[in-house]
């Protein structure tokens, strides 16, 4: 390890857990992959994860730089390909989310939102499981739009977690992968940069959760860098079996952590 990472874990002006880096790295990159939209729905076990070795408020601030990183590259990425009308139409009520959740922040524990957020999203897979779309079936209600991109917003602000209420209305438009991938790209970098006020008038922007993201700084655009790639090798069917797998994933960690 060079002096001067030696000398900051020494300190303290770090996380000097090794339990914590065991289970961060595999998290960011998933993290960066499901930016990039290859992997859609794994995000979200992000948070779980690293509250394995420390309290869920720090991990999320831990991540929350890692998040910016991470859209900024993905935008470079994608950012012609997104669907603007649709961005028009869910950014503002995924930042009224941050806000509900910014109200709400000490009434419910992170446990109650992970349970939460993992039945909503296992009904939906059972929801696309017993009732399958057709080709002429109609798509979302109206409605649906505003109420996923506000839960998403809520979720995101309290664990990170937006993805699979928001892919619950995104993935039944049967958008072009690529399409889909650049237009939640756009969401959550609005999502994402809404965050920094709150947090830092809750407390968790300090310098050793600032210092740690720091140090994980360099994993965050290489896993959407790699996901950018296999996305565009990936054949629409493959890449909506991919989504689906990640959000049942998602769903049953989160509800198995907001049930324990």
């Amino acid at each position: 390890m060079p002096e001067f990472l030696a000398a900051l874990w020494r300190s303290g002006t770090i996380v000097n857990d090794p339990w914590f880096y065991a289970v961060a790295v595999p998290a960011v990159l998933m993290t960066g992959l499901a930016k990039s939209g290859f992997a859609s729905g794994f995000g979200s076990l992000a948070v779980p994860l690293l509250a394995l070795t420390m309290p869920v408020p720090q991990a999320a601030a831990i991540l929350l730089p890692l998040l910016l990183v991470m859209d900024a590259t993905g935008l470079q990425q994608l950012w012609a390909d997104r669907d603007r009308a649709l961005v028009r139409r869910l950014v503002p009520w995924g930042l009224a989310g941050i806000g509900v959740g910014w109200v709400g922040f000490g009434l419910l524990s992170a446990k109650a939102v992970a349970g939460i957020v993992g039945a909503m999203t296992l009904a939906f897979l059972a929801q696309r499981l017993l009732f399958k779309p057709r080709a002429d079936g109609r798509p979302p209600r109206a409605w649906l739009g505003p109420a996923c991109a506000t839960a998403a917003g809520f979720t995101s602000f309290v664990a990170h977690a937006g993805g699979p209420p928001i892919s619950a209305y995104t993935l039944p438009l049967k958008l072009n992968p690529r399409v889909l991938s650049a237009t939640l790209a756009v969401f959550f970098a609005a999502v994402n940069l809404a965050k920094w006020g709150p947090y830092a008038m809750l407390g968790l922007i300090d310098l050793r959760n600032m210092a740690t993201s720091v140090l994980l700084m360099p994993l965050a655009p290489l896993g959407v860098w790699l996901g950018v790639r296999l996305l565009g090798r990936m054949r629409p069917v493959v890449f909506y079996r991919v989504a689906y797998t990640g959000m049942l994933l998602t769903g049953l960690k989160l509800l198995w952590d907001g049930l324990r």
